[in-house]
């Protein structure tokens, strides 16, 4: 019996052990992946936080000049982008978790055409917080309908998944 179970993410790979789930880069979207998010996704939620800031400025900048439909807009997409780092906060990059300090796993599924199949992994974190890791499978342009079925199958004969 192999201890180690393997299925594809989006970035690279899940290898689920007996002990804990590590998530490893692996190719172009692992390397991008790497730069860009690193372990913390605080960098990423900060230039989401500016872009929006901007947007708002923006949007008061068309409203002083009469264009409220630009400005409309751009509020929308200014309080979008502000809403969701705001529930994105707890979430974690993290690249090895303990699985006994994991609390859950949900899957999250796929809508096909516009969106890709998810683990959503909820555990404590060494500062006792609960955090929410993602693991992103892949997506319907690189056969994610098999690697999903995969790593449901790995997720629930280890215990994981119910």
């Amino acid at each position: 019996m192999n201890p180690e179970k393997i299925f594809k993410t989006k970035t690279g790979y899940c290898h689920i052990f007996p002990d804990k789930i590590v998530l490893s880069r692996d190719g172009v979207a692992g390397s991008v992946a790497k730069v860009t998010v690193g372990n913390s996704i605080t960098r990423i939620l900060l230039i989401y936080g500016l872009i929006a800031a901007f947007l708002l400025y923006l949007a008061f900048d068309s409203y002083q000049d009469g264009q409220t439909t630009v400005a409309v807009l751009q509020v929308l997409l200014g309080i979008y982008l502000l809403v969701n780092v705001s529930r994105s906060l707890n979430n974690s990059a993290e690249p090895i978790i303990d699985r006994n300090r994991i609390q859950n796993i949900k899957l999250k599924k796929a809508v096909p055409g516009l969106t890709r199949s998810y683990f959503e992994v909820n555990f404590l974190n060494e500062e006792n917080k609960i955090k929410k890791r993602l693991i992103m499978l892949p997506g319907s342009l690189s056969n994610g309908k098999e690697e999903t079925e995969k790593a449901i199958q790995i997720m629930k004969e280890e215990n994981l998944l119910v």
